[in-house]
């Protein structure tokens, strides 16, 4: 760890991201170690066993500040959360599928990081991140597209010159005729939807393996979500005409055995929820058809609520650890 000239205190913002960062590592980790006990393609063992090492690195820098921080490390997930040795549950491709989805979001959630840290020695793990993670996701699709497995957006055609907007109608979605979607509005739709499906992959196994009834009853919930969410941004795309991305749901094969305790299922799927919530975000933010503005803000306010209802389930289990904060003031005040 690189050491700074002064004894400079972590602000909020770069304890948030570390912790977040460790809880998201520790559970990954258990996840690819599962992974690995079952994969068998040759080309996506290393990539698996890539993935597995930063996570296990960023622990240790994520440790070692904290320890000379005096800052408590979070207990997060371990070897109680993973059963190896439990039946094979996704195929070689839901791999592949897994490690570009979690290294775009990584991608995304590093960047933000390193946006808000001041420290040297932080900006400079959080650019660490950013670049083996961009290695890792650039290896992934490298992967993908050799094995004819990598789905490409839609194509659009060319535009022949520079057109400048002439009317509101432009913005029109609601009332009045729809114009065609342009190529930003494509991008979010096509992506929201991957996301979707291989999130929708992944809790269809968490539903099969949960013990508790009470957590499969919210998984089931979540597939429901995840499937009726998928079909709304299809249903666009294929009004105009354009394709909608497959789903991953033939790589979920039929085992009940659990790799995983439903305390890091649970997590893991809150976790892709309120990433979900970020990306729905940023695509409100570049939608100017106002139909699909208010779909983004409708479907967010849904996703929203399955998490608040996960959190709350977390709770009553004693399975959520508390994030940093700051001190209740009030409450010392009461006290005097």
């Amino acid at each position: 760890m690189v050491q700074t000239e002064h004894n400079i205190r972590l602000t909020s913002a770069e304890i948030a991201h570390l912790w977040s960062g460790y809880m998201g590592d520790s559970m990954a980790r258990c996840v690819i170690k599962y992974f690995l006990a079952k994969v068998e393609d040759l080309e996506i063992k290393p990539l698996l066993e890539y993935s597995l090492h930063l996570s296990n690195q960023h622990l240790r820098v994520i440790s070692d500040i904290f320890s000379h921080e005096d800052i408590p490390i979070p207990h997060g997930f371990g070897d109680d959360d993973v059963n190896s040795n439990a039946r094979r549950l996704y195929s070689d491709t839901f791999f592949l599928s897994y490690m570009k989805d979690t290294a775009k979001q990584g991608l995304a959630l590093y960047a933000l990081a390193l946006a808000l840290s001041a420290r040297s020695d932080v900006r400079n793990y959080f650019s660490e991140c950013l670049a083996s993670t961009a290695e890792l996701y650039n290896k992934v699709t490298h992967v993908m597209l050799n094995k004819g497995l990598y789905i490409r957006p839609p194509y659009i055609p060319n535009a022949e010159s520079v057109e400048y907007v002439r009317h509101e109608g432009f913005l029109n979605g609601v009332f009045g005729d729809k114009r065609p979607f342009n190529a930003m509005e494509i991008a979010h739709l096509f992506a929201n939807i991957q996301t979707n499906a291989l999130g929708k992959a992944l809790i269809c196994e968490f539903a099969q393996t949960a013990k508790s009834d009470e957590v499969k009853k919210y998984f089931l919930r979540g597939k429901e979500i995840a499937h009726k969410q998928i079909e709304v941004f299809s249903s666009y795309l294929q009004d105009e005409d354009l394709p909608a991305p497959m789903t991953w749901d033939a790589d979920v094969l039929d085992s009940t055995d659990a790799p995983f305790s439903d305390k890091l299922m649970l997590f893991h799927i809150c976790g892709l929820n309120a990433a979900g919530v970020l990306n729905y975000g940023t695509a409100l933010s570049v939608s100017l058809r106002r139909d699909l503005a208010s779909a983004y803000v409708r479907l967010t306010g849904e996703i929203e609520t399955y998490v608040d209802d996960g959190a709350e389930l977390m709770i009553n289990n004693g399975w959520m650890e508390k994030p940093p904060g700051t001190v209740d003031r009030r409450a010392l005040t009461a006290k005097k």
